[in-house]
């Protein structure tokens, strides 16, 4: 073991150490086993109340944040005293869902929150007396049915289908962002004084410390970190944390944007999510690496294949390329995405899929065997990413049902094919702009089911008043181009 850096968590300084494929702390001889295995399994809880009363206890813990996900993946909260913990866990916390947009009418306000006992976690940034400590919730109506505007809901849905064909749905996000300057009144900025670029170090990378601050306060939560670095554009990072079922996955995803944010602006920062804050450069990706499991075992896989995949990958891949039109606004949801959506920034944009390169939208990354998986290279970090995940799972599942095999792989880089060459091979294009996308998934009505009525009506009304909004703006671009001819 070789010593790495040295960190602090919960206000003491422990050495650091490589074990493995990423650091943890060690407390003296003997210890990193039992510690690797604390945090592999840290988020695998299953608790009961009786636990999370007993934990709040022997803990301090002070306030919980009863937190859940809006339509739009904004994270949201209704915070408690520990006095009202007990009532909570009994599913007993009501809040006004037609405060959020795309809830409900006011009509029909009344909305309950049921924690997830498995999600309780202290928030390590908070004050170590009187701790605040989070539970992810469902959403429910008060007739005691889920209410089917929750995305996490709608998530759970899919799971389901994927348990009914007997499969397990793992998931894997590599999540990209920027680290910006604020200005006097702590705003954020696009403003970075730093050029550093793909896997560069400090003092180039202005950054390292940020972002090793936020790994270790992740660890500290139970994350799995396998990798950070700085990525291609100065002041862009990526941190990637372990494959995990699904819901697990989409729960850390919230998680992880909390996390950053927060100890970004411990540091002075801003991170954003955003998924294109600054023109010229790179935007920020998440690329979403999925498999299906049965018993345990890693389907996707098959050794006598040339590529190594099973018929159920080669179905999964034809089932999101089949509805990749409709998926891509919830994958890319933004006006803002699709100024990353372009080519020469790496961002893919052409419905391809190949084992050899990675200029197509799905890439079969080289690790083979039980790590084989589909990478779908087109989502960005300001998705939702339980309507992400559940539209990703369902395309798949659509293909393995109704066997849709996806045309012969590109193994040559399409970014450099001339119009004509990429029409002989029939390779199409994600929309291109907001309402193209939001127009494609009114087009796909098995998209739409994924959703359901609900969020599907609400989601394509908001944003076709988002593009509304934006197309009526007059931009910099506008004023510098035709001011002056016209």
């Amino acid at each position: 073991m070789i010593i790495l850096n040295k960190g602090v968590l919960a206000g003491k300084e422990r050495p650091y150490y490589i074990v493995s494929s990423y650091s943890l702390p060690c407390f003296g001889t003997g210890r990193a086993v039992t510690e690797l295995e604390r945090r592999e399994n840290k988020m695998k809880k299953n608790y009961e109340k009786d636990d999370i009363m007993r934990l709040a206890e022997e803990e301090d813990v002070e306030f919980i944040r009863l937190q859940f996900t809006d339509m739009f993946g904004n994270l949201k909260n209704v915070a408690i005293t520990a006095s009202q913990l007990e009532k909570a866990l009994d599913n007993r916390c009501m809040f006004d869902g037609s405060s959020i947009e795309g809830f409900v009418r006011i009509e029909e306000s009344d909305m309950y929150l049921y924690p997830d006992f498995d999600t309780w976690q202290i928030f390590p940034w908070r004050p170590q007396q009187g701790k605040v400590a989070r539970l992810i919730c469902d959403v429910y109506r008060p007739n005691g049915e889920p209410f089917e505007g929750d995305p996490r809901y709608i998530l759970k849905r899919a799971i389901k289908e994927a348990e009914k064909m007997g499969y397990t749905f793992e998931v894997g996000p590599e999540c990209e962002f920027f680290l910006f300057h604020t200005d006097e009144n702590a705003l954020p900025t696009t403003i970075t004084h730093e050029q550093a670029g793909y896997f560069d170090l400090g003092p180039v990378d202005f950054g390292e410390n940020a972002r090793r601050d936020m790994v270790l306060t992740l660890e500290d939560m139970g994350f799995v970190i396998e990798a950070s670095h700085h990525e291609v554009a100065p002041a862009q990072h990526e941190i990637d944390f372990q494959y995990d079922e699904a819901l697990v996955t989409a729960d850390n995803i919230m998680t992880f944007k909390l996390a950053v944010k927060t100890i970004a602006k411990r540091h002075g920062l801003h991170a954003t999510f955003m998924p294109k804050p600054k023109f010229g450069v790179n935007g920020s990706g998440m690329h979403i690496n999925m498999s299906l499991a049965r018993d345990g075992k890693n389907i996707f896989a098959d050794a006598s294949d040339k590529q190594g995949l099973s018929q159920e990958a080669y179905y999964f891949i034809g089932g999101i390329m089949e509805h990749m039109k409709g998926m891509t606004a919830i994958t890319n949801p933004l006006v803002n995405s699709y100024k990353r959506l372009v080519p020469g920034y790496e961002a893919p944009v052409y419905i391809a899929w190949s084992a050899t390169n990675r200029s197509p939208l799905i890439r079969i990354p080289a690790a083979g065997g039980e790590g084989t998986r589909v990478e779908l290279r087109c989502p960005d970090p300001s998705a939702n990413p339980y309507l992400a995940l559940a539209v990703c799972l369902q395309a798949g599942l659509d293909g393995i049902r109704n066997k849709i095999m996806p045309p012969a792989s590109v193994d040559c880089n399409i970014f450099a094919m001339t119009k004509e060459e990429q029409k002989a091979l029939n390779i199409d294009e994600i929309p291109g702009t907001l309402i193209e996308a939001v127009g494609e998934l009114e087009k796909d009505a098995f998209i739409r089911s994924v959703l359901g009525e609900h969020v599907s009506v609400k989601y394509i009304e908001a944003k076709k008043k988002e593009w509304e909004a934006y197309r009526s703006q007059v931009t910099d671009w506008e004023i510098q181009a035709y001011l002056n001819k016209f």
